[in-house]
């Protein structure tokens, strides 16, 4: 049962890094990835790069509830929420 979350944590960890990688190539001004990251850091936006590529995790989420494997479901929204918490916290301090 452990091991069902942790696979639900790194899938989401997964599909969060490339829901981030697909926002910066697809709508980025600037199609090099390190630059956009760097610029968005120094500009103070990359939270709001890491939440959009946290959208992804809503199909894997939605996967794994249809396939009746709730416990990587449950994975997945526990790093979810933890994304959408760090970002927070990082927001305000």
């Amino acid at each position: 049962m452990k091991k069902d979350i942790i696979i639900g944590i790194i899938t989401g960890l997964i599909a969060n890094a490339i829901g981030i990688y697909g926002y910066v190539w697809l709508l980025a001004s600037e199609r090099n990835f390190e630059q956009t990251i760097k610029h968005a850091i120094e500009n103070g936006y990359i939270g709001k790069i890491i939440v959009l590529g946290a959208i992804l995790n809503l199909a894997v989420f939605f996967i794994y509830i249809k396939k009746n494997q709730d416990q990587r479901a449950k994975g997945v929204l526990l790093i979810t929420l933890l994304i959408g918490v760090a970002t927070m916290v990082n927001k305000l301090f």
